[in-house]
């Protein structure tokens, strides 16, 4: 191979490569806008219409839901979303809670909190610990909102919305 197409070759591979990378980097930007504008939508149906589809979307991953105070407010049960490990293991649950906010609107906001547990390394002499040995890891944490499962809730429950929010989100750069 000669220099001049060696380094046409080495231009057009950089040329490649760099594309991918922006195109990677403009749909998280995308996938953002998404998020974010999940995370303010309000809904044009009553709550009782929009919860079911909330609940469903939590137990679909595996959760198990306990009822809140409020009408339209639950917790999950821990889940565990790592193997178990001496290292940590980890577990989330969720908070989900709907609002109306006006006549036949309402929001849904899903909050999840995840927490990790470690326990102490086994002896050296090959014994190994006992439960009363166990370390709680300091892995609790605050709880977030999932932008990420709100989008997701909003593509099932209002899909000419989300289709909207996605031709906008296409002009993002």
């Amino acid at each position: 191979m000669n220099p001049s197409k060696s380094s046409r070759a080495s231009a057009l591979l950089v040329v490649s490569v760099l594309a991918l990378a922006f195109s990677g980097c403009a749909a998280r930007r995308q996938q953002a806008y998404l998020e974010d504008k999940a995370m303010g939508h309000v809904y044009r149906k009553p709550i009782a219409e929009v919860w079911p589809a909330a609940i469903a979307l939590l137990q679909q991953k595996g959760y198990s839901l306990m009822k809140g105070q409020q009408g339209f407010e639950a917790t999950t049960e821990w889940l565990m979303t790592s193997a178990p490990s001496s290292l940590g293991t980890a577990y989330a649950r969720y908070y989900v809670r709907g609002t109306e906010r006006g006549p036949g609107q309402c929001s849904v906001e899903i909050r999840r909190q995840d927490r990790s547990e470690s326990r102490a390394a086994d002896s050296t002499d090959g014994r190994a610990n006992d439960q009363r040995e166990a370390v709680n890891g300091a892995g609790a944490s605050q709880m977030r909102r999932d932008s990420e499962l709100e989008w997701e809730l909003l593509q099932k429950v209002d899909p000419d919305a989300a289709s909207a929010l996605q031709a906008e989100a296409k002009k993002v750069e």
